[in-house]
This record gives structure tokens, C-alpha cells and sequence, in this order.
């Protein structure tokens, strides 16, 4: 008979219970695949600069790009698909954001345009949206006051 589970012996129980995992598998397809999403944006990058699109204004669109193609993966199940399979590589690219903010909308359309799309498309995004707002104006304060 097994014995009952305690405070004590909790932490190895989980331990057995949790399923393995191979981090150097983890971290190699990680890299595979947040390095494809990366050449893939560099790709759009230099379509737009041969389309005759000034460097600064092409990377601007390939990001959009990547966001917009992103958005439609995530609408149609395969983006989060590729999430469970690649981790973080394929949530710190900036199609990772993309798919932060279509993902909640989606899960709450029922709940109508505002109460559901509207006020949970920003749910994991907007933390990193403010802080990402308030940290450049301080930054931009602390230039503008002590010069830079």
C-alpha cells in the first residue's frame, strides 16, 4: 500500500508524477525554430528594400507583416500549435506578441465586441504595453533633463 502524501513527501511525489523532459531537445528546437522566424522577418526585410522600400520603413513592414501573418495563424489554431511544439521560440520574436493578443481576443469573442474582443485582447499584452510606454517616457525624461 502506498503511503498517504504529506508536506514532507509532496515535493517527490510531483517529481514522479511530472512528465520528463529533454532540455536540449527543448532548447534546440527553440532555437530552430525562433531563428526561422527571424529569417523568415529578415526575408520580408529585404523583399521590401528590392521592392525599393527605404532599410528603416522595410523593417518596419516586415514586423507588421510578421504580426498580421501571425494573427491569421493564430485565428485559424496553427500558430498555437507551433507555440506547444517550439516554447519560446516562438513566443520572443515579435510574433509571440501577435499571438499574446489574438489568443485572449479569440478565447472571449462570445462575450461580444466590447465586453469579450475588446476588453481581453489586451489582457496579456497590455502589462507589456504599458510598462513598455511608461519605462520610454522616464527614459526619455531622464535624457531630456541630464542630456544625452
Amino acid at each position: 500500500m502506498k503511503e498517504p502524501i504529506t508536506k514532507s513527501n509532496y515535493k517527490e511525489y510531483v517529481f514522479e508524477v511530472s512528465p520528463k523532459s529533454s532540455h536540449l531537445k527543448n532548447l534546440f528546437w527553440a532555437f530552430t525554430v525562433g531563428g526561422t522566424i527571424c529569417a523568415i522577418g529578415q526575408g520580408f526585410i529585404e523583399l521590401y528594400k528590392y521592392l525599393g522600400v527605404e532599410a528603416e520603413l522595410a523593417s518596419a513592414l516586415a514586423s507588421a507583416t510578421l504580426v498580421v501573418i501571425t494573427a491569421l495563424l493564430t485565428g485559424v489554431g496553427v500558430y498555437d500549435k507551433l507555440g506547444r511544439f517550439a516554447g519560446a521560440g516562438s513566443t520572443i520574436p515579435i510574433t509571440g506578441f501577435s499571438n499574446a493578443v489574438v489568443s485572449p481576443a479569440l478565447e472571449f469573442r462570445s462575450e461580444g465586441y466590447i465586453y469579450g474582443l475588446g476588453a481581453k485582447m489586451f489582457l496579456i499584452a497590455g502589462p507589456v504595453i504599458v510598462n513598455g510606454v511608461f519605462f520610454s517616457v522616464f527614459i526619455a525624461l531622464l535624457v531630456m533633463l541630464f542630456g544625452g
